[in-house]
């Protein structure tokens, strides 16, 4: 297998990113049309990672707010015209070709921040991911009720993140 590479995701890409998905995360399952609509709301955020030919992993990001979380499988609709964070909703990735991919994409991510004026990154950690957070920057927020509520539907353990960005 070649080295795998982050490139824009496209609508024909939907099918590859579902079924990933339910691979990875078949207790949080979300419609092909969630993922459709934060690609075609935040096309730069939005990016496979191919692999001879094959998409391997995807990730998912978008303008939000700090402190709400989108609710999984709820389409947006449009995104705050007051953004102040690029969230993270989701990068998931085949076993077999984890190995950095993940810090290569939130790099990217972060010069869209950057580029966009944004001054953070914020996502949700689930199934035990918070060190691997806490190694690209992220600190654990702590929850009031509400935030409490909307991440009990992420899973156990699920923790509400984010990375400041230090001005380049």
């Amino acid at each position: 297998m070649s080295k795998p590479n982050w490139r824009p995701a496209r609508a024909s890409d939907l099918a590859a990113i579902s079924a990933i998905a339910a691979r990875i995360h078949p207790d949080l399952f979300e419609r092909p049309e969630v993922f459709a609509e934060k690609i075609r709301l935040c096309s730069d955020g939005c990016r496979v990672l191919a692999a001879d030919e094959a998409i391997v992993g995807y990730g998912l990001a978008h303008p939000w707010k700090k402190h709400w979380i989108p609710p999984l499988d709820a389409l947006l609709e449009r995104l705050p015209n007051d953004a102040d964070c690029l969230y993270v909703h989701d990068i998931a990735v085949l076993p077999h070709a984890r190995g950095g991919v993940a810090r290569d994409y939130v790099a990217t991510i972060e010069k869209l921040a950057r580029a966009s004026d944004v001054s953070a990154l914020a996502l949700v950690s689930i199934y035990a991911t918070r060190p691997l957070w806490e190694r690209f920057g992220f600190g654990p927020v702590t929850a009031n009720a509400e935030m409490s509520a909307k991440l009990a539907s992420y899973g156990k353990g699920a923790t509400y993140m984010l990375s400041e960005l230090i001005a380049a």
